[in-house]
Parts: structure tokens; C-alpha cells; sequence
């Protein structure tokens, strides 16, 4: 495997060294995103503890990034993580903190599927609200503390653009991502004076194992570069890069942020993908909403 490619300038955020001696932790980072961003913070001098849920996976994951950043293979740790567990995410962190503190932390777990608003069961909406906003809550609170303890930090958490546009049929995950936003705002905004930032990225549609369906369907996909200013499709680096920069030093000035990485697709609108819906929550769900039945 090759290492993560380099920006538009043919470099990455900060360059190699600039986070030397800084001690992270990224959970949800056993592929996508997440490994992603463990490669530029590894490329960059961190020391870093990668977690996700699937042992297996991940240490598939660490094997990568050892082979990716030779010089960095003393650096990356693993720990099985649910973000989803109070208990394991404080353990985690703890374990990331060491006797030395935390300076970094991100947050990648999330997810949802398509379901007209009508049609949800209600406990699903209610668990896909959970599954977004709880493994931010926890990152902020547990990370948050040991940061606290250590002088500071940044913690930066992946939302979407979701939590902005108006995208039909994804009206649990929009509004989840919408209060991942908030969550960060009104955090950022309290622990600013234990010197801890916190920010947001908004990815735009991203190439990542979550998305690998949608991105089979090169007709799909249309749909969502004739809205992006730049054409082209987005990678995990792309969105690496971006959380590398709010984690570092060169963004000690930004706090209750939400950076979109997008293409300048929040310029425009989201596709109208009914027929992707439909295909998904199932042709009986919008027949009976179309007689006014309760789902």
C-alpha cells in the first residue's frame, strides 16, 4: 500500500514531525475515514491508539498503517472500542492518555439509511438518533476530562453535510448529524476555558466501506457530482486532512466549528433519491403511506 496521498500543494497539514510527542486517539478508525486520519496523524509524529469494535479488522487496520508509515509502526496502538459504550470508550481514552495526557481525540462512528419520514418505526428513528449522537457525546466527556487533567487539547468529531441540506429520506440522520453540530457548539463553548477545542467536519458523499453500494452505481453517483462546483469523487483523505488540520497546532484559534468538506456541495442541494429509497425501506412502506396507514 502506498501512504496517504499528499494535498493539492504536495504535502500533508503540518508536514512529518509537527505533532511529535502529541498522544491521540481515533475510534471508528478500522477503515475509511478513520484509518485515514490515524495515517496523517501518524505521518505527522503522533503517537496514536486506533479503536473500532471488529478485533480482526482492526488489527488488519494497524498492519496497514505500519506498512503505510514504516517509521511510525512503534507509534499505533489497538483497542477494541464500541462508541456506543460509556465504559469502553473512558477505558480507551484512558489507555490513549497514559501517564502523559491526551492532546487528541476523534470521533468517526455514525451512520443511517433511507426511510421516508412518515414510514420510520418510531424506537428505529429513535436509535439512529443514538448512533450518531452518543459516540460524540462520549468522546466530548471522556476525552474531554483527561484533557482537563492534562492542560488541553482538541477533540474533533466526523458529521456531515447531511446535518445542513435538506436530504430527503434521511430525516433521522440529518437531524442526528444536525445535533452532532450543536452538541459541539454548546461544548466548545464550555470547556473552552480548560484549554480544549472542539470541532465538527461535514463530509460530503465519501468513498469509505459504509458508502461502497452507492458508489457501485456510477449513475447514482451522478446524481451527486452534477451538484458539486468540483466534480470529482471524495476520498477519505480528503476529509483526513481537514479533521489532521483542526486537530493540530495550526488551528489553536478555531472552536465550535463545522468545516464541510464537500466539493461545494453545500453550495447546491442534495439529489432527490426516491427511487434509492424506495429500493431500500421497500415498495410496501410508501404504498401504505400513500393511503395515509400508520407504518
Amino acid at each position: 500500500m502506498t501512504t496517504l496521498p499528499p494535498d493539492a500543494f504536495g504535502h500533508h497539514i503540518g508536514g512529518p514531525g509537527s505533532l511529535t510527542g502529541q498522544r491521540a486517539i481515533v475510534i471508528g478508525a478500522s477503515m475509511g475515514i478513520g484509518l485515514a486520519t490515524a495515517e496523517t496523524l501518524l505521518v505527522d509524529g503522533a503517537e496514536v491508539l486506533i479503536c473500532a469494535r471488529n478485533a480482526e479488522r482492526l488489527e488488519a487496520a494497524a498492519e496497514t498503517l505500519r506498512k503505510a508509515v514504516p517509521d511510525a509502526a512503534s507509534r499505533v496502538r489497538t483497542r477494541t472500542c464500541d462508541g456506543m459504550s460509556g465504559s469502553e470508550v473512558a477505558d480507551a481514552v484512558d489507555d490513549a492518555a497514559g501517564e502523559a495526557g491526551l492532546d487528541i481525540a476523534v470521533t468517526v462512528p455514525g451512520g443511517g439509511d433511507f426511510c421516508p419520514v412518515l414510514g420510520y418505526d418510531d424506537d428505529a428513528f429513535s436509535a439512529e438518533i443514538d448512533q450518531n449522537v452518543r459516540p460524540t457525546y462520549l468522546m466530548i466527556k471522556y476525552a474531554g476530562l483527561a484533557m482537563v487533567k492534562s492542560g488541553g487539547g482538541s477533540i474533533v468529531a466526523v458529521s456531515s453535510t447531511a446535518s445542513i441540506l435538506s436530504s430527503p429520506f434521511l430525516a433521522a440522520y440529518c437531524a442526528s448529524k444536525a445535533a452532532c453540530d450543536q452538541l459541539v457548539r454548546v461544548a466548545a463553548d464550555e470547556v473552552g476555558q480548560h484549554g480544549i477545542r472542539i470541532n465538527t467536519v461535514r463530509p460530503g458523499l465519501t468513498r469509505t466501506g459504509a458508502t461502497d453500494g452507492m458508489f457501485e452505481s456510477r449513475e447514482l453517483i451522478e446524481q451527486f457530482l452534477v451538484e458539486q462546483p468540483i466534480r470529482k469523487d471524495g476520498a477519505p483523505g480528503d476529509i483526513a486532512r481537514a479533521i489532521r488540520f483542526l486537530a493540530g497546532p495550526e488551528a489553536a484559534w478555531i472552536t465550535g466549528q463545522c468545516l464541510t468538506v464537500d466539493g461545494g456541495h453545500t453550495i447546491r442541494k442534495f439529489p432527490w433519491l426516491e427511487d434509492v429509497a424506495r429500493g431500500v425501506a421497500g415498495e410496501p412502506l410508501f404504498e401504505k403511506i400513500a393511503r395515509g396507514e400508520r407504518t
